[in-house]
């Protein structure tokens, strides 16, 4: 009987504790192996307390699972969320970093991107640091599996799982209500002022040019090619879009500097005064906020 008591009021603290336990905790993972997008075989001995990332859309996605107290240093980009801002810098300008800093973090894992070159990847592996290089999605889903792989990693799937449901619920509910029977003839620039005759673009195989067909769009460049390009100033005089986002408008590009470019003047997006502004952030940056993307996308094509 006395063993019996004991063994039960030892299962009601373990029941306490795990109640008590706070929400976003880590959890050990259930898979302590995992391949990369480098195809390399990554080992995680039990969850990883300290994480440097090197890439802004990494930093988003480690503390949009939960995983933003476990995050001990970052590129000089990752400047979302506002508590990025606090951890220390570990380079990145011109894809340089500082292996030195780096190591001094003494980081159980580092979260590396398409950013950042094999070469460095195989530079921290020879120094014995953990690094599990993320690869860039092509697609819209391939954001969402991003998501879960880093719930996995940092050891909180359920917190990620969460949140891609949620995600998918307000995508599903984005473009509920758009009307593809005749689809809005769409140019994203990402840069023009490099080379306005030329500005470069996001064509065809892109997340990008996804978010603008959900949205009722049909992206003008695609027929350049895929992934990202420039676009000539006769192809796009040629296609005549109704649209016209201005992800370079963080970079001094405006609606109003359009009009000084040959040409442009008379496109239709510039005679209905269809050209936006557009925070490319929300959709250069392979994250949860994409989906703010999309939203704002359905509604400027609506307008």
């Amino acid at each position: 009987m006395k063993r019996n008591i004991t063994v039960i009021s030892a299962l009601i603290l373990i029941s306490i504790l795990v109640a008590c336990a706070p929400a976003n905790a880590p959890q050990s993972p259930a898979n302590l192996s995992y391949v990369d997008g480098l195809g390399r075989v990554v080992q995680l001995p039990e969850v990883p307390a300290r994480v440097v990332s090197l890439a802004p859309s990494n930093t988003e996605l480690l503390f949009a699972v939960g995983a933003g107290n476990q995050v001990v240093g970052r590129d000089e980009f990752s400047d979302f969320p506002a508590e990025a801002l606090i951890l220390p810098s570990v380079g990145g300008s011109m894809g340089k970093f500082s292996l030195e800093q780096i190591a001094a973090l003494q980081p159980d894992l580092v979260l590396a991107s398409e950013l950042n070159s094999p070469e460095l990847i195989q530079s921290m592996a020879d120094m014995g640091l953990t690094v599990y290089y993320l690869p860039n999605p092509a697609a819209v889903v391939g954001v969402l599996d991003n998501i879960r792989t880093v719930g996995a990693l940092t050891g909180h799937t359920p917190e990620a799982d969460a949140l891609v449901a949620s995600l998918e619920k307000r995508m599903d509910a984005a473009v509920a209500g758009v009307n593809r029977s005749k689809p809005v003839k769409v140019f994203y620039e990402l840069d023009g002022a490099s080379d306005p005759a030329k500005p470069w673009t996001i064509g065809s195989g892109t997340y990008i040019d996804e978010l603008i067909t959900q949205a009722g769009g049909v992206n003008v460049a695609t027929t350049a090619g895929a992934g990202y390009l420039q676009l000539s100033q006769e192809a796009l005089v040629l296609a005549d879009p109704d649209v016209i986002l201005l992800g370079d408008a963080a970079y001094g590009v405006s609606v109003e500097s359009l009009t000084t470019r040959p040409g442009w003047e008379d496109l239709s997006a510039v005679v209905h005064g269809r050209v936006y502004t557009f925070d490319d952030n929300l959709v250069s940056r392979p994250g949860p906020r994409l989906i703010d993307g999309l939203e704002q996308i359905v509604t400027l094509l609506g307008q």
